[in-house]
């Protein structure tokens, strides 16, 4: 099978990238920036904005099956700048959607529990969206597009793992839940404390999920041609403090080490963030003839890539 994908020279689509080539399937993907030395899999400059520049990368690959994974980044930028918003948001999705359309490809988009605005808990395939900040509303508006061509939407919530392009990129805490247990786990097993963070304004609960089971989940999806809505993550709803300690006793780490620590201003911004994100996976489970995995499973399945990627 040949896959054709944005964004896969980033965290989350790195493990797509990966979990495609692990099956045996043929990857593309696009880049925004200047890709590394040695790319995971052949890429190319693609303005996701201009339909014709994508409607042609596609049609020259001829992919079985698209993946759109890009995302403008910076959520502060979001709510400043709605219109390059929308361009890179919304109709990256529709460009991306009918190209696949064209040339009779399956089509999978990443999406976010951020669609939802914090006050529900395990929130399951089908409970309408209601986004609080710009990231969630555009995000949202992308699923509409999707689901209206026949596609599918694959949401990920609080991912956390290996970067496959770029595993020495720096990595820091945010308002958000994923990948904050890779700074942890760096800080921890060089003796120094982690300031968790922990206030009522920032994404305090989600449902903890493996960037490479994401990937998978969502190779697994577009390989059977399905559509609607996918959670594609763990098991378990879990907060922050929580899901740090059971690392540390995944990890061997010391938890005397982790300090509670109101974020930043600064680094906090302004945008509102979702409190409780967490989502459930009926719908997911039952298409897919799967269990979601416990966090303690994906746990230890991410210090054993962890630890792989570091050997």
């Amino acid at each position: 099978m040949k896959v054709w994908m944005t964004g896969g020279l980033g965290f989350v689509g790195s493990n797509i990238v990966q979990a495609a080539t692990s099956a045996g399937h043929e990857v593309m993907t696009t880049a925004h920036s200047t890709p590394p030395a040695a790319p995971i899999c052949p890429c190319a400059r693609v303005d996701m904005t201009d339909a014709e520049a994508v409607a042609a990368s596609v049609a020259a690959f001829d992919p079985d099956l698209v993946v759109h994974c890009a995302i403008l980044t910076g959520l502060e930028r979001l709510e400043r700048q709605r219109r390059a918003g929308w361009s890179a948001y919304v109709d990256a999705t529709r460009a991306t959607a009918e190209a696949a359309a064209t040339v009779g490809a399956a089509y999978v988009l990443v999406s976010t529990d951020w669609v939802f605005d914090g006050t529900g808990h395990r929130v399951a395939e089908d409970e309408p969206p209601n986004p609080c900040n710009a990231y969630g509303l555009l995000k949202m508006a992308s699923e509409l597009v999707a689901l209206e061509r026949g596609g599918a939407v694959a949401r990920v919530s609080g991912v956390n793992g290996v970067h496959r392009a770029r595993p020495e990129a720096p990595r820091t805490q945010d308002p958000g839940f994923g990948n904050f247990l890779s700074p942890l786990i760096d800080e921890l097993r060089q003796g120094r404390p982690f300031a968790l963070w922990e206030a009522d304004d920032i994404n305090m609960i989600a449902t903890p999920s493996l960037a490479l089971e994401c990937g998978e989940l969502i190779v697994e999806i577009g390989t059977r041609r399905l559509d609607g809505i996918f959670h594609c993550c763990g098991a378990d709803a879990v907060g922050r403090m929580d899901l740090a300690r059971l690392t540390c006793a995944v990890f061997d780490l010391d938890p005397d080490l982790l300090v509670p620590t109101a974020p930043d201003p600064e680094e906090r911004g302004t945008a509102r963030i979702p409190y409780d994100t967490s989502l459930s996976t009926p719908r997911t489970d039952e298409v897919l003839g799967r269990t979601a995995t416990p966090v303690r499973t994906l746990l230890e399945r991410f210090r054993a890539d962890y630890e792989g990627a570091a050997a």
